[in-house]
């Protein structure tokens, strides 16, 4: 047995530590108003379902004022709601009825970079190169004999160069979408703005903030050219030049002092992508943020050698601070699980096994909206909806069909619900097929995805073991991985496509079943685990 303890905090265990955290993507949640895209008062009426599922908070995606042209992280007005979301006051009606429910309220926060439709854009779009105006975004000359080149080689995210040229002929750096100018955040007025724009949603009640892009914010001095860095360690398709400087962290210690400074645990969020868990670990230490998404986490392959490895590494890197792991399967920049873990009934058999592995892990852990249905990736969208500014760059990595409408109801045609009676076109269409992967049809069905997410939300809240605290690995057969929360709790996943044989006498030490993704069976002598299931057990004598 090996055991990775995660150091208790110094205080009593604090809510974000082993939180089950549900991800809105607004737009595609719930339509209140009939006009066939999601917003605040959908979100609103859906409160209960949420409830229900056995949730602690919600994070919500943009909704403030925006060109929409990367759907709402392009921001304008970080103080208000985009009219096709509703209104200030649905905000603070969202957060109150949240709050009446037990539930908490994260909001994103985009700091890296503005809308070019934001006044401060416009203003340096209007004065002179080297005016106090560009001074908060990073405006540069550029190459070549009359400036005609880009002042390095940089290239954005979504494709093609980071950097954009201006009537005057200066260029400015946008590391996304060219309507995204980044920000210079050696500005003392960029810090300002924003410790002002957290307190505003922090006197609105909200509980926190899911920080986009929080590696991004600072770039390397002098913004060298990728090439001229040599040895640049890379982070996917991202570039250290670009990403993860280490000036990044005296930004989130400023915010955590903000946050610190309200009642309640107000947390702090990272969308940090970096290039080992240590390097993420350095966003959750004591005086900085409280969660980092862990994308080592959902990029593993299915498979019990490389998923033991993360979760290990996870664990350890995370103990190194004192901070809880932080779990992730799905988000609304991925192909859902789904369909990245082989697609139809094997996908989803994976899918029903990942959630029962997530959710008796140590700390804390995200739902993306549908993935408690088993909602998987839309590939066949037709080409007229096709908006994502990602995907119009680079055909193949189209963010679409992660971000279809959820199916709420299995009568009628699509889109089941999403929208008011009546409405039939949503702003992505609802595959026909979904009716009965609709939440309606999946409550009536004990045997369901929802079914299951319910009852594990359920028992994860019912016992202590469960949450934050510690992990002990069990000895197991190839392809298998078993581990012991406390003295009482174990989960056991087969990540074979065969049945997998355990004597009775092995499996007694793991207890009597509890919840189980699929099997087990009990024959002969064995017990007998399913292919690509997860079993929780409990010695609830010992």
């Amino acid at each position: 047995m090996t055991e990775l303890a995660v150091p208790p905090p110094v205080v009593t265990t604090r809510w974000w530590r082993d939180a089950v955290i549900y991800q809105v993507y607004v737009r595609s949640f719930a339509d209140g108003n009939g006009d066939g895209v999601g917003d605040l008062l959908g979100v609103r009426s859906r409160l209960g379902y949420l409830s229900d599922l056995g949730v602690d908070a919600i994070w919500l995606t943009p909704f403030y004022p925006s060109p929409m042209a990367d759907f709402g992280y392009d921001v304008a007005d970080y103080r208000d709601v985009d009219p096709i979301f509703g209104s200030l006051a649905d905000a603070r009606a969202l957060i109150e009825d949240a709050h009446g429910l037990g539930l908490r309220i994260i909001v994103d926060v985009v700091p890296n970079h503005t809308s070019d439709r934001h006044p401060w854009f416009e203003a340096a779009l209007r004065a002179a190169p080297g005016s106090p105006e560009r001074a908060r975004y990073i405006f540069r000359e550029g190459k070549g004999v009359a400036g005609e080149l880009p002042p390095n080689d940089w290239e954005s995210i979504f494709g093609g160069p980071a950097w954009t040229r201006v009537g005057d002929g200066q260029w400015y750096l946008h590391l996304f979408a060219p309507e995204q100018p980044d920000l210079n955040w050696e500005h003392p007025e960029v810090h300002e703005e924003f410790a002002d724009v957290l307190r505003f949603w922090l006197d609105l009640g909200v509980d926190g903030f899911r920080i986009d892009v929080a590696h991004g914010m600072v770039k390397a001095p002098g913004l060298p050219d990728v090439g001229a860095a040599g040895q640049a360690e890379m982070i996917g398709a991202q570039v250290v030049p670009f990403f993860d400087q280490d000036g990044v962290h005296e930004i989130h210690r400023a915010w955590r002092r903000i946050l610190d400074s309200y009642e309640g645990e107000r947390i702090g969020v990272a969308e940090a992508w970096a290039p080992s868990p240590e390097r993420l670990a350095n966003y959750v230490r004591p005086d900085e943020l409280h969660q980092a998404f862990n994308f080592h986490f959902l990029k593993a392959p299915w498979d019990a050698v490389r998923f033991r490895e993360v979760i290990d590494e996870s664990v350890r890197t995370s103990a190194l601070v004192g901070a809880p792991p932080t779990w992730v399967l799905s988000n609304h920049d991925v192909k859902r699980h789904v369909t990245r873990y082989g697609g139809g009934e094997r996908g989803l058999r994976r899918a029903r096994a990942a959630a029962l592995l997530m959710l008796a892990l140590p700390g804390s852990a995200y739902v993306y909206q549908g993935e408690e249905l088993g909602l998987p990736e839309v590939l066949d969208l037709p080409e007229r909806y096709l908006q994502d500014p990602q995907r119009l760059r680079d055909p193949d990595s189209g963010r679409d069909g992660c971000r279809v409408p959820l199916p709420w109801t299995d009568a009628g045609e699509p889109p089941y619900g999403f929208s008011p009676p009546g409405i039939t076109e949503s702003w992505l269409p609802v595959p026909a097929g979904w009716r009965d992967l609709s939440v309606e049809a999946q409550v009536r069905d004990g045997a369901s995805m929802l079914s299951l997410y319910r009852a594990a939300l359920a028992l994860r809240r019912e016992r202590p073991e469960l949450g934050d605290g510690t992990l002990t690995w069990l000895d197991s057969p190839p392809g298998t991985l078993a581990f012991r929360r406390g003295d009482t709790f174990a989960c056991v996943l087969n990540m074979t496509s065969g049945w997998v044989e355990i004597p009775h006498a092995r499996a007694a030490e793991y207890g009597e079943p509890l919840l189980a993704s699929s099997g087990p069976e009990s024959s002969g002598g064995v017990v007998r685990l399913a292919p690509d299931s997860a079993t929780w057990w409990t010695r609830d004598n010992v």
